[in-house]
């Protein structure tokens, strides 16, 4: 385990106490910088489409999936019936992330099947109003295939389930359970939906036995409508974390934002700022990539030195973790070593 304040990854993240204050000063002149850059419109922070098929920068190119480990993953998946987001979301990262050496390949679980009941425009997993029923031995033969793998940190994540009654929040927690129980000392993150809002799904849920409770906002607030169904909301959102905070306290709860939708400087501090008052640990920072065409088009693509500021100023403002980049996602594999750096100092300091 990395000493506090010193990376485990640091070409990708770095560690802050949430209870630092960050010099006034000097997170002003990180705004500044961000804000001139933004009004002069330097080529080397933005590259903008314009509405045209622009060929993607350099930065965003991601290796072939290859190597035993991710042959190894995809055979249990198979076998298992099991859906994974790295797959079904076109991750950039599989290879990277299934092709890891031993004990470090990881996999992102999505679980209550393939098919979504919402529509966002910016994702590519498939949608219905009514998709096909739930997989009473999903539960277990996730359990089975994390044990299979052996690894000691695990990131589930789901489709929305609008048409089930619970939205689906029992069959997560029963996940969650039976994953804590074949595995006593295993870490459990969670990318939940929102439930609509229903607080008592949220804590069903985060109560569960979960380590880290994510939810992302995906994006600013002004451009909640265009990029997400209308069913979600930005205010729900921050609602859903807040809450979930506020009944798994030793939990880290965790948000993601894409960039290069149409956002601006102001709207990305303003989002900050709303995550900070409700005291959100992690944020993540990455690049909108089109899926095909049917999805909605991408505005620009952020270089690499822009989301080196992102991260700056948000480790100022007092996140515990801030992982930024183009290929970054919400369950980046850099992102599950670090954060269980972070459990694992904080439950040596309960000992």
């Amino acid at each position: 385990m990395a000493r506090r304040g010193r990376p485990l990854l640091p070409a990708v993240g770095r560690a802050f106490s949430s209870s630092a204050q960050a010099p006034a000063s000097r997170l002003e002149q990180l705004r500044q910088r961000l804000a001139e850059e933004a009004s002069a419109g330097r080529a080397d922070m933005v590259v903008s489409t314009k509405g045209k098929r622009t060929p993607k920068p350099r930065w965003l190119k991601a290796p072939i999936p290859s190597g035993e480990n991710y042959t190894r993953l995809k055979d249990t998946v198979r076998r298992l019936k099991l859906a994974t987001v790295c797959e079904e979301a076109h991750c950039p990262n599989i290879g990277e992330c299934w092709g890891g050496k031993e004990g470090t390949a990881t996999a992102t679980i999505m679980i209550m099947g393939d098919t979504c009941t919402r529509g966002c425009s910016f994702c590519a997993v498939k949608t219905s109003r009514k998709p096909p029923p739930l997989d009473p031995e999903e539960p277990i033969n996730v359990a089975q295939a994390i044990h299979e793998w052996g690894l000691d940190y695990v990131v589930l994540t789901s489709v929305d389930r609008d048409d089930l009654p619970d939205q689906g929040a029992n069959h997560i927690a029963a996940t969650i359970r039976n994953l804590k129980e074949r595995s006593p000392k295993l870490l459990v993150e969670c990318l939940t939906p929102d439930f609509r809002g229903d607080l008592d799904l949220v804590s069903r849920v985060a109560l569960s036995g979960l380590d880290v409770f994510a939810h992302n906002l995906e994006t600013v607030e002004r451009l909640q409508r265009r990029v997400r169904d209308h069913r979600a909301g930005f205010q729900q959102s921050l609602d859903v974390l807040k809450h979930a905070k506020l009944v798994m306290p030793r939990g880290l709860t965790k948000t993601s934002l894409m960039l290069g939708v149409g956002e601006t400087h102001d709207d990305i501090m303003a989002t900050l700022e709303a995550l900070r008052s409700i005291d959100v640990d992690v944020v993540t920072f990455g690049q909108y990539l089109r899926p095909s065409r049917r999805h909605m088009p991408v505005k620009e693509f952020v270089t690499p030195e822009a989301y080196a500021s992102w991260q700056e100023i948000a480790e100022e403002m007092g996140f515990r973790y801030v992982a930024s980049g183009p290929l970054v996602r919400s369950s980046y594999k850099a992102g599950e070593f670090y954060l269980k750096a972070l459990l694992e100092q904080d439950q040596s300091k309960e000992a």
